[in-house]
């Protein structure tokens, strides 16, 4: 791949162009806004001026609702010798083609797995993608040399690949992503006239479950009036688990003791069956997450506190696998969780107590 054109300068579009760039593709930046183009071409995404003739490859990166109508359009002024888009739906824009009558061996339907909450070219990065699944979802029908092409852009931006069918594809996003960010905003929604007293009273976990809820709303508007079907499917199953849920809350308060342990097998059912599917969700080593043991450290909130941990751990020869911070509520101060190997564990808050760090347990 030589030459690119890159439709779509958000966050995600402007992130591949920059990968692109940095190996050395000629990327081409176009967008239904000016400005957006040529903010994504001064952060060195490439330029936005118009390719002399068609190049490698076309990336479509505009919202699901649109995207059919970007590629028709690239497609019939024949703008690339393949095409391909990065939407997160995927069995609706390939519907619309066909619908068209397009001829589609030269196009490619691809999803990269891969997200922040802030969107638009200033919240680009080259690495955005980096060791993150590329969905690619190619039918017999799609040319050998435009796989190939997204092959070769999913290499130059440090992706994995990952072969589905479209449909299969769009049942597994509102499973692990659609479905979840209406839970989260709803979660959220219950904030939004709390009493102060309790909001100040949010830790860790109300802050984990609530963070992709922060997300534009126009976008995921896009994104859920694509796929609404899958992810109504799932929040049925949702609300009928919430039902029983709240039945079996309901029977802990009953004076009668039967209905009390009926209760209480309800609440276990349902928060065993979440640690079942929890575990599930592939860790840093696989697809099985590993367990480790936690070094909780109080920390003040100054600069430079999380690189002397990180550097006091290297010299203690420990790695850290995972870290999290958990900050005190009105307070200069926060909770760094340092996840290690357990045989590590003793080690680490050995030489973290030596040079002078605060210990928790």
């Amino acid at each position: 791949m030589r030459t690119a054109l890159v439709i779509g300068t958000g966050l995600i579009g402007t992130s591949a162009a920059l990968a692109l760039s940095a190996r050395g593709v000629t990327v081409h930046l176009a967008d239904r806004d000016p400005q957006q183009a040529r903010t994504a071409a001064a952060l060195g995404a490439g330029t936005d001026e118009a390719p002399d003739g068609p190049v490698d490859l076309a990336i479509v990166a505009a919202p699901p609702a649109h995207v059919a109508g970007v590629l028709a359009d690239a497609m019939r002024r024949g703008a690339a010798r393949g095409y391909l888009d990065v939407a997160s739906v995927k069995g609706g824009p390939r519907r619309e083609l066909q619908a068209l009558g397009l001829d589609l061996t030269a196009y490619l339907g691809t999803h990269p797995m891969s997200g922040r909450e802030r969107s638009g070219p200033l919240a680009a990065t080259a690495d955005l993608f980096e060791g993150r699944p590329w969905v690619l979802t190619p039918t017999r029908d799609t040319d050998t040399e435009v796989l190939n092409l997204a092959l070769e852009l999913v290499s130059h931006c440090r992706a994995v690949p990952v072969v589905m069918d479209a449909d299969a594809h769009d049942r597994a996003v509102a499973l692990v992503s659609h479905m979840p960010h209406l839970v989260s905003s709803l979660v959220a929604a219950r904030l939004e006239h709390a009493e102060d007293a309790a909001v100040r009273l949010c830790g860790q976990g109300i802050r984990d479950v609530t963070r992709i809820a922060a997300s534009d709303p126009r976008m995921w508007m896009d994104i859920l009036s694509a796929n609404p079907g899958p992810v109504a499917d799932l929040l049925t199953d949702v609300s009928a688990d919430l039902g029983e849920t709240v039945r079996a809350l309901r029977s802990l308060q009953s004076a009668d003791e039967a209905k009390r342990r009926e209760g209480t097998a309800g609440i276990e059912d349902v928060l065993r069956r979440g640690n079942a599917g929890q575990v599930r969700v592939p860790g840093k080593h696989g697809s099985a997450p590993r367990v480790y043991d936690v070094v909780a450290v109080l920390i003040d909130d100054q600069p430079g506190q999380l690189a002397r941990i990180f550097a006091d751990a290297g010299m203690a020869g420990v790695n850290i696998e995972d870290v999290r911070i958990e900050h005190a509520t009105g307070q200069q101060a926060g909770l760094v969780q340092l996840m290690v190997e357990p045989r590590a564990a003793p080690v680490l808050t050995a030489a973290l107590r030596e040079r002078g760090w605060a210990i928790r347990q």
